[in-house]
């Protein structure tokens, strides 16, 4: 059987798109070690970090109490001293800002702390498969904590 010009092009963008449509090993896609969902040290946040452009960003994806006992509605950042913010919702909060890559396994930047409405000069720093390092700073003064890898 010969096949035309025609039928050869075909059958040749076949096999490119099923090629397009196969996924790709879990390691070919992100093999930055921050990526992940994280929980906090007192475990009242899950945090979603992707990489964003050059840097990272770190979402708020879930509460351990997403619902505000004194309002009975989802808790929102009602501790931002801007009037305008301080009623969007915690959950979809992003608290990384301008996170950049310091190196192979650390990042800096600033960190939105919805406990103050603050930001703080930061470092995230992976401590392991499952650690993760996060400080806030306020001059020389640094406090942080362990987030701990949730699922993959």
């Amino acid at each position: 059987m010969v096949l035309s010009a025609h039928n050869m092009l075909l059958a040749g963008l076949a096999c490119v798109a099923m090629t397009l449509t196969v996924p790709l090993p879990a390691a070919a896609q992100n093999t930055n070690p921050v990526v992940g969902t994280w929980r906090t040290e007192k475990g009242d946040a899950t945090v979603r970090v992707t990489t964003c452009g050059s840097g990272i960003c770190g979402k708020v994806v879930g509460l351990r109490e997403p619902i505000d006992p004194d309002t009975g509605r989802p808790a929102v950042d009602n501790k931002n001293p801007n009037p305008a913010l301080a009623q969007r919702p915690i959950i979809g909060l992003n608290l990384f800002n301008d996170m950049r890559e310091t190196s192979a396994t650390t990042w800096a930047g600033r960190i939105y702390n919805a406990d103050d409405g603050q930001f703080y000069a930061s470092k995230v720093a992976i401590e392991g498969p499952s650690r993760l390092r996060v400080e806030g700073c306020v001059g020389a003064i640094c406090g942080g904590e362990i987030w701990t890898k949730v699922g993959r």
